[in-house]
C-alpha cells in the first residue's frame, strides 16, 4: 500500500494547501476589519491601506526590486501581461518569444498582429527549450522592440537563462513572466536588469487567487491598460499619470491582498531535496516507453516535469493514477500549445506533476514507486 503525506501534485495550476495563516487573515478581515484602499481617511481604510502596501513592499522583495511602488495589483499575471503588452506601443513592431510560453503571452500577441501588425518570432533555444543567450543577437533585427521571456516553464520546468539575457539585447526591453517560479525560484529583477515582471499570487506564493500583477521600470513608457477611478487625482477625468495609481482604476482586492501578505509572511520551508527530484527523474526515464519532459541539465530545472507514454494518453495516465492512488494532476496542453510544439508533444500534451514545499523526500519517492506501477 503506497500512502501520501499530500496527494495534490497539481501546483503548477494552482497551489494547495496554503498556510493556515492564509484564511485566518482573510477571515478576520471580512469579520473584524473590511476597509477599503486609499479611499477615505478613517481608521478601517489607513488599516486596509497599510496592509496592501505591505503587500507591495514585500513583493518588491521577492521580486528584486528596489522601487516597489512601480508594482501594480491586478486580478493575476495574465491580466499584468495584458497590462504591459496593451500599454506599449508596438505598432508595426517584432516581438521576440521564448519557444515555452503559455498562452497568457501568445494570445495577447496574436491579437496585437491582427490589430496593429506586430510581428513574432522564437528566440534560439535547445531541444527542452531552454534560451541560447549567446545565439539571442542572430534573430534580434531594428524592429525587435520587446523581449518576452517564461522564467519557469508550466510544461517541463525548465528554468530560463534570464541573469545572461541583458548582455546579449542591449536595451531592448525585457519582460518576464515568473508565474511559476516566484515563491520557489530566486528572481533579481533589479540585478538581471528587466524592465516588466508579470506574477500571480496563487501558485508559488501560496496566496489566494485574484491576486497578482507586474512590476513596471519605466511607468512613463507604459500607458494604462484600465480606466477608472483610483482615488486619487479624482477632479481630472485623465488617469494619475503615477505609479501604482495609474495603473490600479477601480477598487482593490484587498480581501485577497490580505491573504497574499499572510501567506508572504509564512512561506514555509521546503521539505523535499532537488537531489531526491533528480534521482526520480532518472528513475522514471528508465521506464520503458515513457518519455520524461524536463531541462536537459538538471541544474536548470525548477519544481515540476512531465511525462508522456507511447502506448497511454495523458489523460489515460492522470485518470489511472488518480483512480488508484488518488493523486491529483493535470494532463493535456496547460494552456501552453507552443510549448508543447517545441517539445513535440503536440496536440495530446502530457501527464504534469507539480510539487509544493509541502511535498517530503518520502513523497517523491513514492511516486516513482506509484507511476511505474500504473505504467508498467
Amino acid at each position: 500500500m503506497i500512502t501520501f503525506s499530500n496527494t495534490y501534485f497539481d501546483n503548477a495550476s494552482t497551489s494547495w494547501p496554503k498556510p493556515v495563516e492564509v484564511g485566518k487573515a482573510m477571515d478576520d478581515f471580512l469579520r473584524k476589519e473590511g476597509g477599503t484602499y486609499g479611499r477615505a481617511a478613517y481608521g478601517r481604510v489607513y488599516h486596509t491601506s497599510m496592509i496592501v502596501e505591505q503587500c507591495r513592499n514585500a513583493l518588491g522583495e521577492m521580486l528584486g526590486v528596489s522601487e516597489s511602488g512601480n508594482i501594480a495589483f491586478t486580478a493575476n499575471a495574465t491580466v499584468g501581461l495584458n497590462a504591459i503588452m496593451s500599454g506599449l506601443d508596438l505598432r508595426g513592431c517584432e516581438v521576440l518569444v521564448s519557444p515555452l510560453e503559455h498562452n497568457a503571452v501568445m494570445r495577447p500577441l496574436l491579437r496585437l498582429s491582427e490589430k496593429d501588425n506586430v510581428i513574432w518570432k522564437f528566440l534560439p533555444a535547445g531541444t527542452d527549450g531552454r534560451i541560447i543567450p549567446e545565439k539571442v543577437p542572430e534573430v534580434i533585427s531594428s524592429k525587435t522592440s520587446l523581449i518576452i521571456v517564461n522564467h519557469q516553464s508550466n510544461v517541463n520546468g525548465v528554468l530560463q537563462p534570464v541573469d545572461e539575457l541583458r548582455q546579449y539585447i542591449g536595451q531592448i526591453p525585457l519582460v518576464v513572466d515568473v508565474t511559476q517560479s516566484l515563491g520557489s525560484e530566486s528572481v533579481k529583477g533589479d540585478e538581471w536588469g528587466v524592465d516588466f515582471i508579470a506574477f500571480t499570487g496563487h501558485k508559488g506564493l501560496l496566496g489566494p487567487t485574484g491576486t497578482g500583477g507586474f512590476f513596471v521600470r519605466h511607468p512613463e513608457k507604459l500607458s494604462p491598460f484600465v480606466f477608472g477611478g483610483t482615488g486619487s487625482c479624482s477632479e481630472s477625468f485623465e488617469m494619475p499619470g503615477f505609479s501604482p495609481d495609474k495603473y490600479e482604476a477601480g477598487t482593490h482586492n484587498t480581501v485577497g491582498l490580505t491573504g497574499l501578505l499572510a501567506a508572504l509572511n509564512h512561506q514555509p520551508i521546503q521539505k523535499w531535496e532537488k537531489e531526491k527530484f533528480k534521482e526520480l527523474i532518472q528513475r522514471l526515464r528508465r521506464i520503458k516507453n515513457v518519455r520524461v519532459l524536463a531541462a536537459d541539465d538538471f541544474q536548470h530545472q525548477g519544481g515540476l516535469f512531465s511525462i508522456v507514454h507511447s502506448a497511454y494518453p495523458p489523460s489515460a495516465i492522470a485518470r489511472r493514477i488518480y483512480d488508484k492512488f488518488g493523486i491529483e494532476i493535470r494532463s493535456g496542453l496547460h494552456c501552453a500549445p507552443q510549448a508543447h510544439k517545441h517539445l513535440a508533444t503536440f496536440p495530446m500534451g502530457s501527464a504534469r506533476f507539480a510539487f509544493s514545499p509541502w511535498h517530503t523526500n518520502d513523497d517523491l519517492d513514492k511516486l516513482g514507486d506509484a507511476l511505474v506501477e500504473v505504467l508498467k
